[in-house]
């Protein structure tokens, strides 16, 4: 079937398809791809994201329905970043209009306009007369408001607002008199200043300079970086070197953070530096917020746009550079629900598809970034000394079978505080695990306090006096008797809280400040507990891993790591990684300034190879370890996974769907399915959840098996109870 322009729409809905409409009746021309329209389906009204145009449909022209409008005159969502979401979409293989709807604010998926408008209200020349005349005299409120928009340029809502309380119910009556009319304007991009740098940073090193040197020179070309530097090297001077350099061609530079903690310090460091607009992008602003800043992209006005992983699919054109700050952070993985994505790998199709360079920064680079810089693919650029004269903290293991420990705090350890408490130093203190307790015990029959909808142990909040999983987020009362015998119960482990009342204890007379996912809850809650810091107003900071997301704390001098041995005997085979990336992370909060620093790490298990290596070769020999065992187990990065995920209320529901989707995939050479095997936590938040493993040497024929298997698996006529998800590339597998 051949005809005008066929409109190819993609809509926010779970189906792997897009949708053929045609143009709006009497419309003269096709909206152009990456426009926002709004559509019928069925019996709603969608707003959808016009993907491409055909000249033919699958479907009689009679049997196409046009759109109802057309809500923007240009793209919303550019030829590169629908080149970008297409290619997630495929590689992920998640629904396209999913994948798109992810790179809009919710308030532009609702149809908020593209560009910020002003709205003015004025008095129209029947309402000036009316005035002049003294009319209005018993309405005095509608009297005293058309007075205020008489004037000749009018008044903006928003200074209404201001003014007067409820001033739309009198202006409604005053339009419906006459008296009063509106306008809407489009705001224009403002200004920047004439000089791109308001403050020049420090003097670079040697290193810092020769990197920036080679990012610079690759500025017309996609060049893959590793910038790997260790704590406190002076990763972000490179940083915003290189923007510089980019915003003098002309260009904008795109920069990613993992979490939204990391992002007010970075974004104060790119507006201290630049006089350029920079849109901030995640998830904690609100969606006015959010709105605000995507159109700052959209219209050209952000020169620097910085934020979470969303932020890899902002609208910013003339891209010249790429940065993702922490590569090695899992927060980059979209894990949770939805459209699962890396946006680290996202960002180096973008930087590819755009043509320029991108820089990868870590002082713990994940496995597959490094075996990327072994294999060519990319180009190390090494900061292996710390800015200005701080020096690499001395670190060793304390060996916890011979020294008694106080609720989790060894001997040597507070000696080691005392120490540098009394030479003016701060202390850090690291334990992974939030609380006071992980454990509630009875102390005669042994009963645990389980959660009721997880395979796991409650949490015990003693300030709340509350028990708390932290899998599923369910609530109960703290007990003070054994819900079984009736006895005693008493809190096994320690946990943050736990830790902190210790130290109060031992330190009576020094401020303690804690920095956990407890503490901070709301906006300005992180900023408030590092200024604490920063000030020196506390003096020892107890935290889990919030603690090692690249804040700098010159006057911390010592770093007491409790619990090292978390994780160095877990089954998932990326657990040996996280571990050393942790200690190595934390133990870099040490002796940034002038004084030397010192990290000490608990442990159970002090000839641990992973530990043995990390003390004696750093993260590089632990790295080279690593890399070895995975090739040998034919595990990432020489290798290449996807889970096909299922859960229900029943676990023989969850595994039953996987067996028979496994029935369905094609048979491959290349390609192992493993399982299904029930997940190993298999309950959580009232669910069962159970995986099937497709592993496969290349990416190429795991891709074309799931091309093939992935429409089968959606033909199954599952329970109603059961969900199930792809994830490509999973983080975590058991």
């Amino acid at each position: 079937m051949t005809g005008p322009a066929i409109l190819r729409v993609a809509l926010d809905t779970p189906l792997r398809r897009l949708f053929d409409y045609l143009p709006a009746s009497g419309d003269g021309h096709a909206p152009r791809p990456g426009a926002r329209v709004r559509v019928p389906f069925g019996r709603q009204r969608l707003i959808g994201v016009i993907h491409s145009h055909a000249d033919r449909s699958e479907l009689p022209r009679d049997k196409l329905k046009p759109i109802f409008e057309v809500l923007d005159a240009e793209p919303v969502i550019d030829a590169r970043v629908l080149e970008l979401l297409e290619f997630a979409s495929g590689y992920y293989h998640h629904a396209p209009g999913e994948v798109i709807a992810a790179a809009l604010p919710k308030l532009a998926r609702e149809g908020a306009a593209s560009r910020a408008v002003t709205e003015r209200w004025f008095a129209s020349e029947a309402g000036t007369a009316a005035l002049a005349a003294n009319g209005l005299a018993r309405a005095p409120k509608q009297r005293e408001l058309l007075a205020a928009v008489s004037v000749a340029d009018g008044v903006a809502a928003e200074i209404l607002s201001e003014r007067f309380a409820d001033w739309r119910t009198p202006m409604r009556a005053l339009v419906a008199r006459g008296f009063a009319t509106s306008a809407e304007f489009v705001d224009a991009p403002g200004i920047p200043e004439q000089d791109l740098v308001r403050n020049a940073g420090p003097a670079l090193s040697p290193e810092q300079a020769a990197a920036v040197v080679a990012i610079d020179a690759a500025a017309t070309r996609f060049v893959p970086f590793l910038l790997y530097g260790i704590t406190g090297s002076g990763k972000t001077e490179v940083y915003l070197h290189a923007t510089e350099h980019a915003l003098r061609r002309g260009q904008r530079a795109l920069v990613l953070v993992p979490e939204i903690g990391l992002t007010p310090q970075l974004v104060g460091r790119f507006r201290d530096r630049f006089t350029v607009p920079v849109a901030v992008l995640h998830s904690g602003l609100t969606d006015s917020e959010r709105l605000a800043a995507w159109r700052q992209c959209v219209s050209g006005e952000a020169r620097i746009v910085l934020g979470t992983r969303s932020a890899v699919f902002a609208p910013a054109t003339d891209l010249g550079l790429v940065i993702v700050d922490e590569e090695h952070d899992s927060s980059f993985k979209q894990q949770e629900s939805g459209f699962r994505y890396s946006a680290r790998d996202l960002a180096i199709f973008r930087a590819q598809r755009a043509g320029v360079p991108i820089v990868l920064g870590s002082a713990t680079p994940s496995l597959e970034t490094l075996q990327n810089v072994a294999a060519g693919r990319f180009t190390q650029l090494a900061l292996p000394r710390r800015a200005g004269q701080a020096l690499p903290p001395r670190a060793a293991v304390i060996d916890l079978r011979e020294h008694a420990a106080r609720q989790g705090i060894s001997t040597p350890a507070v000696e080691a505080m005392q120490r540098h408490l009394a030479d003016d130093g701060q202390v850090l203190v690291y334990i992974n695990r939030r609380g006071y307790s992980p454990t509630l015990a009875c102390t005669a029959c042994g009963w645990i306090a389980p959660c009721r909808d997880c395979d796991a142990r409650m949490t015990v909040h003693l300030a709340a006096s509350r028990l708390r999983c932290h899998h599923c987020g369910a609530d109960a009362p703290l007990p003070e008797h054994c819900p079984q015998c009736g006895y005693e119960v008493r809190h096994v482990g320690q946990g943050t809280e736990r830790v902190e009342e210790t130290l109060a204890g031992l330190f009576p007379e020094v401020p303690i400040a804690r920095l956990d996912r407890d503490v901070v809850r709301k906006r300005g809650d992180l900023e408030s507990v590092v200024s604490r810091i920063a000030s020196g107003e506390a003096r020892i900071l107890v935290g889990t891993q919030m603690v090692t997301k690249g804040h700098d704390f010159p006057n911390v001098t010592l770093v007491v790591v409790l619990n090292a041995d978390q994780g160095l005997f877990s089954t998932d085979f990326r657990a040996p990684e996280r571990v050393a990336q942790t200690v190595i992370q934390v133990a870099g909060r040490a002796g940034r300034g002038a004084k030397p620093g010192e990290v000490l790490i608990q442990t159970e298990y002090p000839d641990h190879p992973l530990l043995k290596a990390l003390l004696a070769e750093g993260y590089e020999g632990f790295a080279r370890t690593a890399l070895a065992e995975r090739e040998a187990a034919g595990w990432p990065p020489f290798a290449h996974i996807v889970a096909l995920r299922a859960s229900a209320t029943e676990l023989p529901t969850a595994v039953n769907f996987l067996r028979d989707a496994r029935k369905l995939a094609r048979r491959s050479p290349d390609v192992k399915l493993l399982g299904p095997a029930p997940a190993a936590m298999a309950k959580r938040a009232a669910r069962f959840h159970a995986q099937v493993l497709v592993e496969a040497r290349e990416r190429a024929p795991l891709h074309r098996l799931l091309g093939d298997w992935l429409p089968k698996v959606d033909a199954i006529k599952a329970p109603r109870d059961l969900r199930w998800s792809l994830d490509v590339d999973p983080l975590e597998l058991f």
